[in-house]
């Protein structure tokens, strides 16, 4: 594998819809990064067949086969590092990391969220979205650290949020944004343009329109 690509280590739990959205991406040469390995805690997840279908090494370290979150982690870490890892990108991974793997990938590990951070971390946050009766939701794409959904933000997608949205029809919503986010922040920490600074996350050559601005309802 060319050094000019970041290695990336892939951590899922399910379906693995945002990790087919990245190996789209790379296969599409918009992403300078490679997949060195795709690793999930659940033996059945659907997303270990689509990373084989693209011949990318799969492999399971179920969390269940372990008596302690630290040895968990130390496995995941052990082979995380046997693959060269420089980024660690969850999608979709179900497990909080703690400061134990985190000390070993510092900075080096994000995240993506279906809810407009800081506002609804944690589960079923869709579902929240419309119960709270939010005019917009979205996705957050975000450094990883000790706590829940609460690392630095990377990146953010909104959508509009409509009287007659359950929580799966936003979640559909969201999710196709997820797939449009993910991959870009991927390319452009993948480039060096990403620096962090606290909690503020600078992206090099980002633009800005000062008068910009979203309305929903729109009447």
């Amino acid at each position: 594998m060319p050094d000019k690509y970041l290695k990336l280590g892939i951590l899922i739990s399910g379906r693995g819809s945002d990790l087919q959205s990245v190996i789209d991406g790379i296969e599409k040469g918009e992403v300078a990064a490679r997949i060195s390995v795709v690793i999930s805690n659940e033996p059945d997840a659907l997303g270990l067949k689509r990373a084989r279908r693209h011949h990318i090494p799969a492999i399971v370290v179920c969390h269940r086969d372990f008596t302690t979150r630290q040895a968990f982690e130390a496995r995941l870490l052990e082979v995380l590092g046997e693959y060269g890892v420089g980024l660690v990108v969850l999608a979709g991974f179900m497990r909080l990391l703690t400061p134990f793997f985190l000390k070993e990938y510092p900075m080096k590990v994000i995240n993506i969220h279906p809810a407009l951070l800081p506002a609804f971390p944690g589960e079923n946050v869709q579902q929240k979205a419309v119960d709270y009766g939010v005019r917009f939701a979205g996705c957050t794409v975000h450094f990883v650290d000790d706590g829940m959904d609460s690392g630095p933000i990377i990146a953010q997608a909104v959508v509009p949020v409509f009287s007659t949205d359950t929580g799966d029809v936003l979640a559909d919503r969201i999710l196709k944004q997820e797939h449009q986010i993910y991959p870009k922040v991927i390319h452009w920490i993948a480039r060096g343009l990403v620096r962090v600074e606290g909690r503020r996350v600078h992206i090099s050559g980002a633009g800005k329109d000062v008068e910009s601005s979203l309305i929903e309802p729109v009447v």
